[in-house]
């Protein structure tokens, strides 16, 4: 690494460092580690010496900034290199240019040195009016109309035609004042206020956007799904969208205009000054405005999708690090009508054991024919689940299976309605192909909803996270940031709970800490040709695996009942010798040792740091030991739907209900009370006090009880509280909950619906 490489690693450092409230030479070995090909679920869990314990949270966004800011220096060099190419280069500037922290900010001081197409102020120079210009600005009591006879020639025809030239050279100055702009652009993002409004005619087209059809509100306070609706509704040509800071001003000359008159010391009363305060106003309507008001445009988008993308991979982790049912036998029912319940019973490992199809419904009410197949699988494979995928039919099929029960003896299966959000984007595959290439695809869904119901992580890694379905508006995101961010997620999740080599599929594998769907593959194929691994050094036989893959993946990947006893847990062979000192020192068996938390709490960790291993490691050791392979995700239990309330329509307002959480959102939960139709906890509605996130009092996969507040059977929408009073809107504090100011009719009802708020109107979201 050269000399300046290494002062700007370490000038990023110092920055990312502040930021994650960490020091500078934990953050230059995390990229270090990260640089070399490191994961990081493998630096977070076993490299906590060398970054001094950042947590995987960190670790994420330590990447993220160390990217942008290397993207950052390298723009920097490239405009240095383009500035000085031009020789207008000055200390002054230079100091400038390394001070910037931001793309922004290094875009506007640039602007005056970028290369351009021909603009009017170019033209207007090549005429000979930059003196004007000059002579207008400098001398304030002169009469612009005067001073511009003199520059009257056959390439300025007359008075007005001079004026103009000048107008646009002294327009193109202020624009490009990078302090002017940034003002400017700060006063955009305190004032700025968003405006919709219906096109015209498109009234009955877009009645999903009513909302916004006269709406404006508060640019820095407008929330990510708003945003995102109005946008959407932009893109569907049903509303307009602007960004607008002084419409409503009172002022004849609004605040901008002043702001760059006041800049450039423009307010006397001389002939010159009242011509420079047009100049200011022309610059603002009809340069700087538009310009600000398309960035403040992009920055809101932006700031939207990253909350939206935010809310989609907390949803998805929640999802992903359900409570797993365990490894018993399952049938899966995958509801039809027309078409039939899809049927598919799998062992505990999930191999796929017998598979139906039965009409109970309309054309054919086969109900008996139906009920005498449940029957059968139950009593041949000996079934202790029935998961019941959520889709249309899921409470005439769940009825059905209850009738079942009914005769079925003890112990009887338990009964779960299960989310099939991705489970047809699996059904139609690749990788549903190679697992089952003699399947029909509507039976490889059953076998989805079965599986997901025994690992939910298991099962839905083999879906694309984008599918699964737990987002708010994902489809009008940066698609490239929610991959990345939802593939980090998963990653996390896969690596945080381990995974049995020996019974794990290749997409599970694929996600493990330095493997691939390439190694992924290849460790299967090793499995199937050579049979079961029986230590986690077998790998390294495994083609292609070396021993850098090998370091990466080994301690996520666990061995139940291998020759060595540590292979099932999370300690990194790296370790062992320390683990086998630790069991030594104890005088015992280490199967013996394993599981004694009273014994293994009296050790000392510090007498086993060395060289290599510090004291974070060794307490991971020893917490491993004592409780080893332990897995993370919460003890399964599931909701019971109420009797008889089937549809939207069977719901009165007073009910209390126990449902499911199926996805959370900034403006509160969607939650499954069985009626086909998710109702929303308004956030307002989720707790006797304010909340102001969501998730702190739930996730994907909660299983709550709700009482009905209102019901739309029209609209298709339920509010739901979670509120134990009488649903009145929590209160932040001893004071009222305060909201942002709108200034459009809509505005006092969108804030008054309760659970019907405006954030459900526009929800939109796709079950």
């Amino acid at each position: 690494m050269d000399k300046d490489m290494a002062s700007e690693q370490v000038h990023i450092a110092r920055i990312v460092a502040d930021e994650i409230k960490a020091r500078p030479d934990q953050v230059q070995s995390a990229m270090s580690l990260l640089d070399d090909g490191a994961t990081v679920p493998f630096v977070a869990r076993y490299r906590k010496e060398a970054t001094g314990g950042l947590d995987d949270s960190q670790l994420r966004l330590l990447s993220e900034r160390v990217s942008y800011l290397r993207e950052l220096e390298a723009r920097r060099k490239t405009i240095i290199e383009s500035i000085t190419a031009q020789d207008k280069m000055t200390d002054a500037l230079s100091d400038r240019i390394a001070a910037v922290t931001t793309k922004s900010e290094l875009e506007d001081l640039y602007l005056p040195y970028k290369p351009k197409r021909r603009t009017r102020a170019m033209i207007a120079r090549e005429n000979g009016l930059q003196p004007l210009a000059n002579a207008i600005f400098e001398n304030r009591t002169a009469d612009p109309e005067t001073l511009a006879k003199a520059y009257i020639s056959d390439k300025v025809a007359d008075i007005r035609a001079a004026l103009d030239g000048a107008r646009d050279i002294l327009t193109e100055t202020f624009a490009e004042n990078a302090d002017l702009v940034g003002r400017l652009r700060q006063y955009m993002r305190d004032n700025a206020v968003v405006y919709a409004k219906v096109v015209d005619g498109k009234e009955e087209a877009g009645a999903k956007f009513s909302d916004y059809f006269d709406h404006c509100e508060s640019w820095s306070k407008a929330p990510s799904h708003r945003i995102l609706a109005m946008l959407r509704g932009f893109n569907e040509e049903v509303l307009t969208v602007s960004i607008e800071a002084d419409r409503d001003h009172p002022a004849p000359v609004k605040p901008a205009q002043q702001m760059i008159a006041r800049f450039y010391d423009i307010g006397g009363r001389g002939p010159a000054d009242e011509w420079l305060m047009q100049v200011a106003g022309w610059c603002w309507r009809v340069k700087l405005s538009t310009t600000l008001s398309l960035d403040l445009m992009r920055e809101m988008r932006e700031r939207a999708e990253d909350e939206a993308i935010n809310v989609f991979a907390r949803n998805l982790k929640d999802l992903l690090l359900a409570a797993p049912a365990g490894s018993r036998v399952t049938l899966g029912l995958d509801p039809g009508i027309r078409t039939g319940v899809k049927v598919a019973c799998v062992d505990g490992t999930g191999k796929l054991l017998d598979t139906t199809t039965i009409y109970p419904f309309q054309p054919r009410n086969d109900v008996r024919g139906a009920e005498a197949a449940i029957k059968a699988l139950i009593a041949r494979h000996k079934v202790s689940l029935i998961a019941i995928g959520n889709g249309t039919a899921s409470r005439e099929t769940e009825k059905l299976v209850a009738d079942v029960l009914k005769d079925v003896p003890e112990p009887k299966p338990i009964k779960v309605i299960v989310s099939e959000a991705g489970a047809s984007v699996y059904s139609a595959s690749e990788t549903a192909a190679k697992e089952f290439p003699d399947l029909d695809v509507s039976l490889r869904g059953a076998v989805s909803i079965a599986r997901r119901l025994q690992d939910p992580l298991a099962e839905l890694v083999k879906i694309e996270p984008k599918s699964i379905g737990v987002g708010q508006y994902q489809h009008d995101v940066d698609q490239f940031k929610l991959s990345r961010s939802l593939d980090a997620v998963v990653e996390d999740a896969v690596n945080g709970v381990g995974v049995d080599l020996n019974t794990a599929s290749a997409p599970l594998l694929a996600r493990v800490s330095g493997l691939g769907p390439s190694l992924a593959e290849s460790i299967v194929l090793h499995r199937d040709t050579n049979g079961a691994f029986e230590s986690r050094k077998a790998l390294l036989k495994v083609a292609r695996l070396g021993p850098r893959a090998f370091e990466q993946c080994a301690g996520f990947l666990r061995i139940r009942d291998g020759k060595e006893p540590l292979d099932a847990s999370a300690v990194h062979p790296e370790a062992y010798d320390v683990a086998k000192k630790i069991v030594a020192a104890c005088g015992r068996d280490l199967r013996e040792l394993m599981g004694d938390s009273a014994t293994l709490k009296a050790v000392d960790a510090r007498n086993f740091v060395d060289e290599q291993f510090g004291l974070p490691t060794v307490r991971d050791i020893l917490a491993e030991l004592e409780k080893p392979g332990r897995d993370p995700r919460p003890e399964f239990k599931t909701a019971s739907f109420a009797e008889g309330i089937d549809e939207i329509s069977d719901l009165k307002p007073g009910m209390t209900l126990e449902g499911t959480v199926t996805n959370v959102a900034a403006f509160g939960a969607f939650v499954d009370i069985g009626v086909h139709q998710d109702g929303l906890v308004h956030v307002s509605q989720l707790a006797d006090r304010f909340v102001k996130d969501p998730h702190e009092i739930v996730k994907a996969g909660d299983v709550v009880k709700v009482r009905v507040v209102d019901v739309d059977v029209k609209r298709k929408r339920i509010g739901l509280s979670m509120r134990r009073d009488d649903g009145a809107p929590a209160e932040r504090g001893n004071s009222r909950t305060s909201s942002p100011k709108k200034k459009s009719s809509t505005s006092g009802k969108q804030q008054d619906q309760g659970a019907f708020g405006a954030a459900l109107a526009n929800a939109m979201r796709k079950k």
